[in-house]
């Protein structure tokens, strides 16, 4: 649930476990706070488990004097931030597992925080200044036991745990509470009819995928995806229709419906087992099409064919230009934009605006509670 770092040079010596009093800065895109240390110092710190506006005693946790800025944990809160709470979770905190940032903030001040990132991302990437909402999505706990597939790292003694914030170290855990119940091994990996394969319900319909596949892990994800998608998009019959990084088609399939018998539906998607399950999952519409590969090749290859509506929903990293502009090329009316990443949202919305397309609608949702994550499904438009 975390990224390793990338091994660098150090630039003199650690500050590493060194201390200072500070006042916490605004929320920044990651799940940490900005921390800007006075003279002699004058760094930007990046500190864990800190809220705008409290002061803590922050620990250096990676930082050389040669570098631009450092990372931090707040270890001692010296003034509290009215939102923050005590943890639910015994293994969250500094030093302790690293796949949560939020456990020690409210509810509805979590996804405030993440409100605020999207905006500022938008404005800072996209020259959009534009409110933000982030929605809570059915199927969690108060923001607990949402995580339908989770993957444990093994300590050294063989018990089950979770990696440190950008560390291999391995916290020990017995349970951890955003995973559903029951244990997520025998949820997310069990078996259907065809071994290795999950069966997936979204509203009258069925979609298999591998059992190590991709699949929203939060449990109202998919149905709130789909309903934002289709009601952005207002499909007509007989419309042509991308399905990019389509996974096993579960926008295909809806939108191939909304379209009819007279539309069609092109679903792209770069894992070749996903691309299998897709195949089987749009079966019956007569004007569907899987083709594998990465999305760019193949509608280098098919020279971007035309579309009335797309659907992208890319990696975190985005589309990107090379995409973006195919999808431009195919000359849509309408594309729905599914993001995990506001940044990568961003920056690829601005590409669209030197084309002519507007940001006409956004929606954000929680469906990552109690991390810094958030999913925004955004509609563009000429």
């Amino acid at each position: 649930m975390t990224r390793n770092p990338r091994p660098r040079q150090a630039r003199g010596r650690s500050r590493v476990g060194e201390r200072f009093t500070a006042e916490v800065g605004p929320i920044a895109h990651g799940g940490h706070c900005v921390v800007r240390l006075p003279e002699p110092e004058a760094r930007v710190v990046f500190v864990r488990h800190a809220l705008p506006g409290e002061t803590v005693v922050l620990e250096i946790t990676e930082g050389t004097e040669g570098d631009r800025f450092w990372r931090g944990d707040a270890v001692e809160v010296t003034t509290a931030s009215p939102d923050r709470v005590t943890a639910p979770c015994l293994f969250s905190g500094p030093g302790a597992c690293g796949g949560c940032d939020f456990q020690h903030v409210a509810m509805p001040a979590q996804r405030e925080l993440k409100a605020t990132v999207v905006r500022e991302q938008l404005r800072r990437l996209a020259g959009l200044d534009l409110p933000v909402v982030v929605e809570a999505v059915p199927g969690d706990q108060d923001g607990l036991r949402w995580r339908t597939r989770v993957e444990y790292a093994e300590t050294r003694d063989g018990r089950r745990g979770m990696r440190k914030h950008r560390s291999r170290d391995v916290v020990p855990i017995d349970d951890c509470l955003i995973a559903a119940v029951p244990p997520v091994e025998e949820v997310a990996q069990r078996p259907s009819r065809n071994q290795g394969t999950s069966i997936e319900v979204v509203g009258s319909h069925e979609f298999s995928r591998a059992a190590d596949g991709f699949w929203q892990v939060h449990p109202g994800a998919p149905t709130v995806l789909v309903e934002t998608v289709l009601d952005f998009l207002q499909p007509r019959p007989g419309e042509s229709v991308m399905d990019l990084y389509a996974g096993v088609g579960l926008f295909a399939r809806f939108l191939g419906e909304a379209v009819g018998a007279g539309g069609e539906v092109l679903a792209v998607e770069g894992d070749r087992v996903a691309c299998e399950h897709a195949v089987g999952n749009l079966a019956g519409l007569p004007k569907a099409r899987v083709e594998a590969g990465p999305v760019a090749k193949v509608l280098e290859r098919l020279d971007s064919p035309p579309a009335d509506l797309v659907v992208l929903d890319p990696p975190r990293e985005g589309a990107k230009r090379k995409v973006v502009e195919q999808v431009v090329s195919s000359a849509p009316r309408a594309v729905a934009y599914v993001a995990c990443d506001p940044s990568a949202l961003a920056r690829d919305i601005a590409i669209f605006a030197e084309h002519g397309y507007r940001l006409e609608r956004l929606r954000a949702f929680d469906l990552f509670p109690m991390t810094h994550h958030v999913e925004c499904v955004a509609l563009l438009e000429q």
